[in-house]
């Protein structure tokens, strides 16, 4: 979900910890119908409709004051993608020096894929990059690219051999290392089993629409796609009830219905909706048809 490469994972398509998670949350539907949250990667986001989100997802490297855009009792989270970093990074000589970087992403060029293996990499996580976004008064992480370590070792069982279960050991040690900040984690769900316990929100991206850049235009997923999601979330949840489960999806948002289906959907399932363009770049409150 990165703001960067939002358009090759849509097109894959394939405070205390959290206690109470969310005010008014004592059962699923209920939390899913509670839970108003939202993503905006974009440095202008509007502070008046930021002040209308429970949670949101922003990309905490631009320079600005987040105060403005945190609602009473709101969750702020800032972004951070532990599978791949961005050849910009001033830290991506070091890594790739100590052999913690592999190829490009082949969908994201400008992206190199992480080692999780690599202990530069889990001290790098651990020492400066959640601290530095804790720093500027972000309440936790968002996690993004970890279905990364699954892709990697299934492309190569062999020399990635132990990916998946590096990304768990990963994730755990960012839990014990900021025990009282919240955690988002995007899919990854080959890590999902292994981490129960290590973070208190999981995202499914385009669980039920997607963009299509064969056809251009925003389009529903098949029921198997549907159901491959859900089941996954529903099994991290009854693996630790304490989970709050989330979707992001993409549509027109002029095409009011067809959101309105979506968030209905999203919620009957369990799960708290948010429906966005495929850019990321600005907020979209939930409007009725």
């Amino acid at each position: 979900m990165n703001r960067r490469r939002v358009m090759e994972v849509a097109a894959a398509a394939l405070g205390a910890v959290f206690a109470p998670r969310f005010a008014g949350a004592a059962d699923p539907v209920r939390q899913a119908q509670t839970l108003r949250w939202g993503v905006d990667y974009s440095a202008t986001t509007d502070p008046v409709l930021a002040r209308q989100f429970d949670l949101l997802v922003l990309e905490p490297h631009h320079a600005r004051a987040i105060a403005p855009l945190r609602a009473p009792g709101a969750t702020l989270l800032g972004y951070i993608s532990l599978g791949e970093v961005e050849r910009g990074r001033p830290y991506v000589d070091a890594l790739a020096t100590a052999g913690a970087l592999s190829a490009a992403n082949p969908n994201w060029p400008d992206a190199r894929l992480v080692d999780l293996r690599r202990r530069e990499w889990t001290d790098l996580v651990l020492d400066r990059l959640i601290p530095d976004i804790l720093r500027l008064g972000y309440d936790g992480i968002f996690i993004d690219t970890m279905d990364n370590a699954e892709a990697l070792e299934r492309e190569d069982p062999v020399g990635n051999a132990g990916m998946v279960a590096a990304g768990v050991t990963l994730l755990r040690a960012i839990r014990a290392r900021f025990p009282a900040i919240r955690i988002m984690l995007n899919r990854g769900y080959a890590v999902v089993p292994g981490a129960a316990g290590a973070f208190d929100i999981l995202l499914g991206e385009a669980v039920a629409s997607r963009w299509s850049f064969v056809d251009k235009r925003y389009e529903l997923t098949s029921a198997s796609d549907w159901a491959w999601q859900l089941d996954r979330l529903q099994a991290a949840k009854r693996a630790d009830p304490s989970l709050t489960l989330a979707s992001l999806d993409y549509w027109d948002p002029q095409d009011r219905r067809q959101v309105a289906a979506l968030y209905e959907r999203a919620r009957a399932a369990g799960v708290s909706p948010y429906v966005a363009t495929l850019a990321l770049d600005r907020l979209l409150p939930e409007r009725r048809p």
